[in-house]
């Protein structure tokens, strides 16, 4: 019985946790810029463990290198190893 609870608590956090998840979100970069991440567009076009890894998602603290990476690699992937444009594409002024 307290496995069928904690099963269902899980669910609910987990369902919970999905719908709340922001439409878009606003990081700031170092160099004065802000990146606004459409995350609803995203999650129309690939799965939740592309950026948030395996297990429930969480929100994702990402800065820099780590941002170009994860970022940039999953464009060129998608966009047959091409950047749609330069730096200003994404940081915005």
């Amino acid at each position: 019985m307290k496995n069928i609870v904690t099963m269902v608590a899980m669910t609910v956090i987990l369902a919970a946790s999905t719908a709340m998840a922001a439409d878009q979100v606003v990081y700031n970069a170092k160099n004065g810029t802000t990146i606004t991440f459409n995350h609803k567009a995203h999650q129309a076009r690939t799965e939740c463990k592309a950026c948030h890894g395996q297990g429930a998602p969480t929100k994702i603290v990402i800065e820099g290198k780590q941002a170009h990476a994860l970022c940039l690699d999953c464009h060129k992937k998608t966009n047959n190893g091409k950047i749609s444009g330069a730096c200003k594409e994404c940081h915005k002024k």
